[in-house]
C-alpha cells in the first residue's frame, strides 16, 4: 500500500475485486479523509489497524462501486461532493463544483469537474502532497468508459488533468492497468517509454503489486488517452494532423472493443 513520501500519509486500500478506496492522513492534526468508498469492511479494517478517525469522504461519482460504503463509514465525517451529482450521491455535508477549493486534512484541495466518465465526475488535487484522485477519469494508463458523457467532454477533462504539474501522483479507482497496458500497444507499438513502463507493470501485477498510483509524467508519456493531440499517437493511428478530438473518440472506441 503505497504511502507518500511527505508529511501527509496516503493509503491505497483494495477494496471488491479491483476498486481501490484511499485514505489521506495528515499526522500533525490527526485528521483522515476517505477517497470513494467501495465497501466498507477492508476500508474500517486499515483506519482500525492505524487507529485512525474519519474526518471526510470526499466522493467523486455516483456509480455504486465509489459510494456504497459511505453510509457504514460516514459517522462524524464530512461527506463531499459534485454540486451536479447531488441528486444522485449519499447525502452531502459539502457540496462543491469546478474551481472551489476546500480544505481537506490541513491543505487546500482543488475541485475539477472531469466530467466523460459520468457527468458530474469531479477529481480532488492536492498541490501540497502532489497528488490528484481522479477515480474513473484519468486511469493508470487509460480513463473511464464514457457512460454518460461525449468524447470531447471527456477529452477536455483530460487535457485538464494533464495540465497538473507532472510530478503530481494520480490516484484512480481501478486496478485495470495491465488490461490498460495491452490496449496502448495496440496504438504505439514503438513508443519506447510504452513499452518499457508495459514491462513494469507486468512484473508488478505478477507479484500482486497495487500499479495505483502512477505518475502524471508517465501518464503523458505512454497513456493513448493523454495523446490525441502528439503527433507520434496520430500517425501511430494514420490521422497524422487530425482534430485531437477526432483522434481521442478514435482511440476511446477502439477500447470499447477491444
Amino acid at each position: 500500500m503505497p504511502e507518500n513520501a511527505q508529511t501527509h500519509q496516503i493509503v491505497v486500500i483494495p477494496c471488491l475485486s479491483d476498486n481501490y478506496a484511499v485514505l489521506i492522513h495528515n499526522p500533525d492534526s490527526g485528521q483522515t479523509a476517505l477517497v470513494d468508498a467501495p465497501e466498507a469492511a477492508p476500508i474500517q479494517a486499515e483506519l482500525d489497524a492505524r487507529g485512525w478517525t474519519l474526518t471526510d469522504i470526499l466522493i467523486t461519482h455516483h456509480h455504486d462501486d465509489h459510494i456504497d460504503g459511505v453510509a457504514a463509514l460516514r459517522s462524524g465525517a464530512r461527506v463531499v461532493g459534485a454540486t451536479a451529482d447531488a441528486h444522485r450521491l449519499p447525502a452531502l455535508d459539502l457540496a462543491v463544483s469546478d474551481g472551489d477549493t476546500i480544505e481537506v486534512c490541513g491543505v487546500i484541495t482543488e475541485v475539477l469537474d472531469v466530467s466523460g466518465h459520468t457527468l458530474g465526475h469531479i477529481a480532488y488535487h492536492m498541490p501540497e502532497v502532489s497528488a490528484a484522485f481522479t477515480a474513473d477519469s484519468l486511469m493508470a494508463m487509460g480513463c473511464g468508459r464514457l457512460f454518460e458523457g461525449t468524447p470531447d467532454q471527456m477529452w477536455t477533462s483530460l487535457q485538464k488533468l494533464r495540465a497538473l504539474p507532472q510530478d503530481t501522483m494520480i490516484y484512480s479507482g481501478h486496478e485495470y492497468t495491465a488490461s490498460n497496458a495491452k490496449f496502448a500497444l495496440t496504438i504505439e507499438p514503438d513508443n519506447a517509454a510504452l513499452i518499457s513502463r508495459v514491462r513494469q507493470i507486468t512484473a508488478d501485477r505478477a507479484v500482486g503489486t497495487p500499479t495505483v498510483p502512477s505518475k502524471l509524467s508517465d501518464e503523458i508519456a505512454t497513456n493513448p488517452f493523454l495523446r490525441a493531440d502528439n503527433p507520434e499517437l496520430q500517425k501511430a493511428v494514420n490521422m497524422a494532423g487530425a482534430n485531437a478530438n477526432d483522434v481521442f473518440a478514435y482511440v476511446r472506441k477502439a477500447k470499447d472493443t477491444f
